[in-house]
């Protein structure tokens, strides 16, 4: 397990061996405060960490204090060439910046901006991607190589190190998943950063979720990523499930686990349906637990005996297990009300 440097981002910590936050990013126009913070209520209620925000233009800089007076949940101004606009959003009182220090002018804007968030105990994001690296690291590598992406992101941190900041915490991605989790890993053995891990430009919901959990999924098993965002061409919510689901199936987040077998020919039961409903009942219980719903009833058991409690089909009927225990049989018509009433036992007990 890496463990990084301890980076404060508002009332979340980053780094330092603390749990593992979920990031999304508003879609609503900057300036359009009313829709900003509708939808940072969403998110936040759903459970997303940490909140980002485009900031384009001075107007959306309003956008950033209103929701800090109305959000528990961090924000962040995401910024692009214009420096002013990272110091007026730190004195809007952002949580964090998120820049590329070389491409936002001069030295003397560099150490304003660092000046800015050290004064404030604001950190800075460093948001490096295969799209934006320097002509000249692209033309000694040749392309947005893992070892180019390492390379960008260290530079632009030696720009804020100079300046004596160091609050600093580093995004290197590419829409190409083995590219991006080899640059994770190049970077994670070269600095103490903490990492804000993504693939960038994933895709649609459905795709952009297989390269996410790909991705991720595979830096947080190896002990790599302090902070999370799933970038989908989907809504910010969707992002946030994703996260929060990718950061269970991985064991670094609790909450209930879903075991469901993929049905077979010895199936009895309706067990498509049954899983689904049984998993949208469940979406808002935050108790670690796992629930198994299993098709059939002489190997469910078994086979996912490892269950808090779950549910193998028969026919016309299921049997309810506590790990891998038969404790009745049920009619499939009350199977979920059965099922749920265990599942109550446990977290209110």
């Amino acid at each position: 397990m890496r463990v990084s440097k301890a980076v404060k981002v508002g009332n979340v910590i980053i780094g330092g061996g603390a749990p593992v936050s979920v990031q999304s990013m508003l879609n609503t126009p900057s300036a359009d405060t009313p829709a900003c913070l509708a939808q940072a209520r969403v998110l936040e209620g759903a459970g997303c960490d940490i909140i980002r925000l485009a900031v384009p233009d001075m107007e959306s800089v309003r956008t950033v204090g209103v929701l800090k007076e109305e959000i528990k949940a961090p924000i962040v101004a995401d910024i692009h060439f214009d420096y002013r606009l990272a110091l007026e959003s730190a004195a809007a009182g952002a949580d964090k910046i998120r820049i590329n220090p070389g491409n936002i002018g001069p030295d003397d804007r560099v150490r304003a901006v660092a000046a800015a968030c050290r004064q404030r105990g604001i950190p800075i994001r460093i948001g490096v991607n295969s799209g934006s690296l320097e002509k000249e690291i692209l033309a000694k590598y040749g392309s947005p190589t893992p070892e180019a992406l390492v390379e960008s992101a260290l530079a632009h941190a030696a720009l804020l190190e100079k300046h004596d900041f160091n609050d600093i915490i580093i995004s290197i991605k590419s829409s190409d998943v083995a590219r991006t989790v080899r640059a994770y890993e190049l970077i994670a053995e070269r600095c103490g950063y903490p990492l804000h891990i993504g693939v960038t430009e994933a895709g649609t919901e459905r795709m952009g979720l297989i390269k996410s959990a790909a991705g991720i999924g595979s830096l947080l098993l190896r002990g790599i990523g302090d902070t999370i965002r799933v970038s989908l061409t989907a809504p910010p919510l969707s992002e946030v499930y994703a996260g929060i689901d990718i950061l269970r199936a991985c064991g670094v987040r609790g909450g209930v686990k879903i075991i469901s077998c993929p049905t077979c020919g010895r199936t009895k039961i309706d067990l498509i349906p049954l899983a689904n409903e049984i998993e949208r009942l469940l979406a808002g219980c935050a108790a670690d637990i796992s629930v198994a719903v299993m098709g059939c009833a002489v190997n469910g058991p078994g086979e996912a005996r490892e269950a808090d409690v779950g549910v193998a089909g028969g026919d016309g009927c299921a049997l309810i297990f506590k790990k891998g225990e038969v404790i009745r049989k049920a009619d499939e018509r009350d199977v979920i009300s059965e099922l749920m009433k265990e599942i109550r036992a446990i977290t209110d007990g």
